[in-house]
């Protein structure tokens, strides 16, 4: 994969998960091998990704130690799918709560100071993205005698995100 592809490919991603923001995130070693709906909090122009949960809930009860994490991404128009790759462990900072904090969040919570509150910190490695273009764009260039595999081979690769 080229420069500019894989450029383009984590440019797309990081602009999904800001704006749509729930992920699937599993996390190695826990009990039941579950992934969880989490609502993702990106810092900066590409991470780390913060997740606000509760200290009961499996993917914030047992995070004692750093843990091998994947987050799966499917856009809201499904132009978008990521598995995203990389590490979890969790902030200790209230500066961070306060930074990140936000109406969405404050929903589920009696507060910034909430004793169930934890903030898990996912830090991506890799991804690898799939950009999806209409199936009806591709009909329409196969009746056209075009390949619609010649467009999509730059629509998807693995993205380093270090």
């Amino acid at each position: 994969m080229d420069t500019e592809t894989s450029q383009k490919l984590e440019e797309e991603l990081w602009k999904a998960l800001k704006s749509d923001r729930t992920v699937m995130l599993g996390i190695n070693g826990e009990d039941d091998g579950h992934s969880r709906p989490m609502t993702a909090v990106v810092e900066g122009e590409s991470g780390p990704i913060g997740f606000f949960t509760a200290k009961s809930n499996g993917a914030g009860a047992r995070l004692d130690t750093t843990r091998r994490a994947i987050a799966a991404l499917t856009a809201k128009g499904h132009d978008l799918f990521a598995s995203i790759h990389g590490s979890v462990s969790v902030h200790h900072g209230r500066a961070v709560i306060d930074r990140l904090w936000d109406a969405l969040i404050a929903a589920w919570y009696e507060g910034k100071d909430d004793p169930k509150l934890v903030l898990p910190r996912f830090d991506a490695e890799r991804a690898e993205v799939w950009l999806n273009e209409s199936n009806m764009l591709a009909g329409v260039k196969m009746l056209f005698d075009s390949d619609p595999k010649e467009d999509y081979k730059n629509n998807v690769g693995e993205v380093d995100l270090r």
